[in-house]
């Protein structure tokens, strides 16, 4: 415990040192982030406000959208924040925190993407037994097991890192606290704790990301029974699930599927997903998506002309 108080604080030497590129990133991720929380929280309102949005895919389409805007609230500001300075530092409490909130939310994610393709096979393979499969009950039991399955995974996360004795040097090549530059950091052998967190994080996602593809296999195969119509809208659902698949887990197998180590390429892969990738879910479910893009032409209209009538009557 004492060789570990010997660090109070990380120094982060972030995504670049030159202080042209520094402002051009913060411009950059300053614009992302704001189009992020914006297209997830109209998503999650747009949801919660209209009827017609009541099915399960939309049940789970809001909370993963809800789960996409604090991912990224995780790490943006922080990120944003340091391009402007000229030290960058985090305490360690705060890394720590930063760290839990990360594998909290992005675990939390990998079981609703499960939980998601579930509900895609139910509605397509058995379309009669739907809404009698799928009912409130057993979407809200679905729904905590995603939250268990991320609370699980962050605390043995935090729960090895915490643990580590810190004495020096405290620079992370990094612009957030994660896994692997920690243990770089830590003084003393982490290679038993490294191949724990390729288990814990890199077998999951590896293991989950295979039989997702399958699945997706498995109900697209299934669509020839199917009529015209039920196949192109079975499609253009499921085409915009594969996407988001592929987006979040390509990045993280790359990330933890290896043993202990931190590659140049590492900071560009996390920008991918924990910035990028929050931001394209939003367009990649509405564009492709017409009973969510009516909603929200229908939400939003109303609420122009009911917001241009307020103003327009005398007070």
């Amino acid at each position: 415990m004492g060789q570990r108080n010997n660090v109070t604080e990380f120094v982060l030497l972030g995504l670049t040192q030159d202080p042209d590129g520094q402002k051009a990133l913060f411009v950059l991720f300053l614009l992302i982030y704001m189009a992020t929380m914006v297209g997830n929280l109209l998503i999650v309102v747009t949801v919660a406000s209209s009827p017609s949005l009541g099915s399960p895919m939309y049940f789970f389409l809001a909370y993963l959208s809800l789960m996409d805007a604090v991912y990224s609230t995780a790490t943006s500001p922080k990120m944003i924040a340091d391009l402007l300075c000229y030290k960058k530092t985090i305490s360690f409490p705060a890394c720590m925190g930063q760290l839990f909130i990360e594998h909290l939310f992005g675990g939390a994610e990998v079981f609703l993407l499960v939980v998601m393709a579930y509900d895609r096979y139910v509605a397509i393979c058995k379309p009669l037994h739907y809404l009698t499969i799928m009912n409130g009950r057993v979407c809200i039991l679905l729904l905590v097991v995603a939250w268990v399955g991320g609370f699980v995974h962050s605390v043995v996360q935090l729960v090895f890192v915490y643990n580590l004795p810190f004495c020096g040097p405290n620079v992370i090549d990094h612009f957030i606290c994660d896994m692997y530059p920690l243990l770089e950091l830590a003084c003393t052998d982490t290679y038993l704790i490294g191949l724990t967190v390729v288990a814990n994080g890199g077998a999951i996602c590896m293991v989950i990301f295979v039989l997702l593809l399958l699945s997706y296999g498995f109900i697209l195969n299934s669509l020839k029974s199917h009529s015209q119509e039920g196949r192109h809208r079975a499609l253009s659902t499921c085409s915009s699930h594969i996407t988001v698949v592929v987006l979040f887990f390509v990045p993280c197998i790359f990330i933890y599927v290896r043993p202990v180590s931190n590659l140049p390429i590492d900071k560009s892969i996390s920008v991918v997903f924990t910035v990028i990738t929050p931001m394209l879910n939003p367009l990649i479910y509405t564009l492709r998506n017409s009973e969510m893009k009516n909603a929200m032409k229908k939400l939003w209209g109303r609420k122009l002309i009911t917001d241009t009538i307020r103003i327009q009557l005398p007070s």
